[in-house]
C-alpha cells in the first residue's frame, strides 16, 4: 500500500505535499486551519448559507486562513487526478459558499471577508514529460481569474501553483508564503 492510498473511514492521511504545504504555512496574526490530510484534526466544510446542513454544505477544503475572525485565503491541494473538471469545481463551490462552520467555532458561521483569495496548487509528479497539461493549468489559471468574482461570490483573487512535490523546496514554498502575506496586508 502507497502512501497515498492509506486511509482511515475513507480519509487519506499521508499527503506528502498537503502537509508539506501545511507546515509551512504560518502567519502570526492568522487563525490557520488544517484539514485532517494536512495533519490538522478536522473537517473544514464551507456552506452556502448560515444555516449548518447537508443540504447547505457544499465542500471542505484543506486548509484556511482566518484573519480578523473571516475568511481571508482558502488553500486546495491536489496530489492526485489534476482534471479540469476537478480543478474548476474546487474553486466554485468554495466561491458558492459564503460560511465555514464547524463545532470548534461553536457552531457560529464564519463570514468571507469582502475580498478572499482562492490557492490551488497542484503535483504534477504524475505527469508524462511530453504532456501540455502545464500550459492547460495555464490556461486554467487565466480563465478563472477572468470570470472573478463570480456573481455574489467574495471570492475575488484566484492563483494556481503547479510542480512535482520536490518542487515545493524551501523557495517555491517561500514563493506561495510571500503570495499570502501580500494578501493579508
Amino acid at each position: 500500500m502507497d502512501n497515498r492510498s492509506m486511509a482511515i473511514n475513507g480519509r487519506a492521511i499521508n499527503n506528502p505535499l498537503h502537509k508539506k504545504i501545511a507546515a509551512f504555512i504560518q502567519f502570526p496574526d492568522c487563525k490557520i486551519l488544517k484539514s485532517v490530510e494536512c495533519g490538522g484534526t478536522q473537517n473544514i466544510p464551507l456552506f452556502c448559507s448560515t444555516e449548518k446542513g447537508n443540504d447547505t454544505e457544499y465542500c471542505n477544503v484543506d486548509l484556511m486562513i482566518l484573519k480578523n475572525e473571516r475568511i481571508k485565503v482558502i488553500i486546495e491541494i491536489e496530489e492526485s487526478g489534476i482534471t479540469p473538471s476537478k480543478i474548476c469545481g474546487k474553486f466554485l463551490t468554495s466561491a458558492l459558499s459564503s460560511n465555514y462552520i464547524h463545532e470548534s467555532e461553536s457552531n457560529q458561521p464564519i463570514d468571507m471577508d469582502e475580498s478572499v483569495t482562492f490557492i490551488q496548487i497542484l503535483d504534477i509528479s504524475e505527469l508524462k514529460e511530453s504532456t501540455s497539461k502545464k500550459e492547460q493549468l495555464s490556461n486554467i489559471e487565466k480563465s478563472i481569474q477572468k470570470i472573478i468574482p463570480v456573481k455574489d461570490s467574495k471570492i475575488d483573487e484566484y492563483k494556481l501553483f503547479f510542480g512535482n512535490n520536490s518542487d515545493f523546496d524551501k523557495n517555491r514554498l517561500n514563493e506561495v508564503a510571500d503570495f499570502i502575506q501580500e494578501v493579508l496586508k
